[in-house]
Parts: structure tokens; C-alpha cells; sequence
């Protein structure tokens, strides 16, 4: 099954919660988990290099970071990716149902 597909199955979310304020509970996560990742990698990346008695620059040690957290983030949050995607399917069909009765309403006016 592609993610495509795993992405059209509403995520189990609790009740009274809005698609809206699940996607921004869930992008600010996903945006927290993804940000440790890479100041982790970086503390690796020059802790490495310490042992190999080379001096990593911050900078470069983030850049190297962030190279190895994008895929490892999609392999990693791959539920949480999917649970943010049926998200954004939920209110993309309420901004629609909401438009549509406006049109509707505008037409019949």
C-alpha cells in the first residue's frame, strides 16, 4: 500500500477535537521532533569528530545534520506524517463543504 493511500484513512483522533487544532498540535510535534533530531545529530556529528581528533565546526556539523535527518524524519515519523496528512484532508473538506454552502447561499440570494 503507498502513503498515498495510508494518508486517506482518518486518523483516530480524540473526540472534540478539531482537524484544525489536531494539525497544528501535530505540525508543532512534528516541527519539536524534527529539530531535536538535528541538534542531536550535530552533538554526534562533532562528538565524532572529536574522537577522531578532528575540530567540526558547528555549522558544518548542522549542515550535515540536517542532510541526514531529512530522510532519517521520513523513515522515523512516517505515523505521524500520515496522521498529519488525513489532517490536512479533514479541513481541506470542511474549507470545501464551507465554500460550497456559501456559494450556494449567494446563488439562491
Amino acid at each position: 500500500m503507498s502513503e498515498r493511500d495510508e494518508s486517506a484513512i482518518p486518523a483516530q483522533a480524540p473526540a472534540g477535537t478539531s482537524p484544525g487544532a489536531r494539525l497544528a498540535r501535530n505540525m508543532m510535534f512534528y516541527t519539536v521532533l524534527r529539530l531535536l533530531m538535528v541538534v542531536a545529530l550535530t552533538l554526534i556529528v562533532i562528538g565524532i569528530g572529536r574522537l577522531a581528533g578532528v575540530d567540526v565546526p558547528v555549522l558544518v556539523a548542522a549542515i550535515i545534520s540536517v542532510v541526514i535527518a531529512l530522510p532519517l524524519s521520513m523513515v522515523l515519523f512516517t505515523r505521524l506524517r500520515a496522521e498529519i496528512n488525513s489532517d490536512i484532508t479533514a479541513v481541506d473538506a470542511n474549507r470545501r463543504v464551507k465554500r460550497d454552502d456559501l456559494r450556494r447561499r449567494m446563488d439562491e440570494a
